[in-house]
């Protein structure tokens, strides 16, 4: 978004990049993200049409940079991403975080939730709540919430899923998050009830405690944004998408992040313009909560 760079305890909000994909099962490229992001935000301009905010005049923001992740061992990596973002917590700063793989969110919330469970509203095609993938494979972008609820980050009755849907390999796959409690909204429920009313309930059930938001691209129809690792046809519109984000104001929101931005599997740089729009919807209702408190 052509802003400074600065560290952690410079700013009120920090745009942190993770260039990591080692989570991913199906198409990767997603470690591509944070650079295309950045690359597509330079059309970002200042002021929200409809809010009426700029974010840049509220608080301060800047660019910390990406996680230095390493590519040849997963677990060193969730450990260099989870010590990164306590440090941002320490420092005060609320993260918007430009991803990579999905996995990711989970060492982020295990910097973020020290202070205890975080209620979550997550736009995705998939939950991400399964155990494991081929029998053995835990920690990867299917699994991180299932992870992050077993890990006491995550408040499971303070979890909503909005725009779920596709085809399963099991008919059981649903199973797990249901008995925890989460809310699960799929797109056919969105469609038929409207934004507005999703929203509303899904503020109500969040309530006015922390809450983590978790933006997977692949909640947008792939015809809208095709560089994505899993997509799914039948999604939200990015017309649907921006709505969705607007209706966050309000919340308590501790972090950000949006994901599984694919940019070899790209168009015309379609979907990478879109991530960063969508992270400029973030960003501002991140300004105006950070603002007010």
């Amino acid at each position: 978004m052509r802003l400074p760079q600065a560290e952690p305890e410079e700013v009120d909000i920090a745009l942190i990049g993770v260039p990591f994909d080692g989570g991913t099962t199906n198409r990767p490229g997603a470690r591509h993200g944070p650079r295309e992001l950045r690359n597509q935000s330079s059309l970002v301009r200042r002021v929200h049409h409809v809010t009426g905010i700029s974010p840049f005049d509220l608080v301060r923001v800047a660019d910390c940079g990406d996680v230095a992740t390493n590519p040849f061992d997963l677990d060193d990596s969730l450990k260099r991403i989870s010590d990164f973002y306590a440090r941002v917590k320490k420092a005060g700063a609320v993260p918007l975080t430009a991803g990579g793989d999905h996995l990711i969110s989970l060492p982020i919330l295990r910097g973020l939730a020290s202070d205890g469970p975080l209620g979550m509203i997550h736009f995705d095609a998939h939950t991400d709540t399964y155990d494991s993938f081929f029998g053995t494979s835990r920690y990867n972008h299917g699994t991180p919430f299932r992870r992050a609820i077993e890990e006491g980050l995550l408040d499971p009755k303070r979890v909503v899923q909005i725009g779920l849907r596709g085809a399963i390999s099991d008919a059981s796959n649903y199973d797990w998050a249901k008995e925890q409690g989460i809310r699960l909204v799929f797109i056919e429920e969105l469609t038929e009830r409207g934004v507005a009313s999703v929203m509303d309930e899904a503020k109500k059930i969040v309530g006015a405690k922390p809450i983590y938001v978790s933006f997977d691209i692949d909640v947008i129809d792939p015809s809208f944004a095709p560089g994505t690792g899993t997509p799914e046809i039948g999604g939200v519109t990015t017309r649907e998408a921006q709505a969705l984000v607007r209706a966050l104001s309000g919340l308590k929101i501790s972090g950000a992040d949006l994901v599984e931005v694919s940019p070899p599997f790209d168009q015309g740089g379609i979907t990478a313009i879109t991530g960063a729009t969508m992270m400029f919807e973030l960003l501002c209702v991140l300004a105006e909560g950070k603002a007010k408190r």
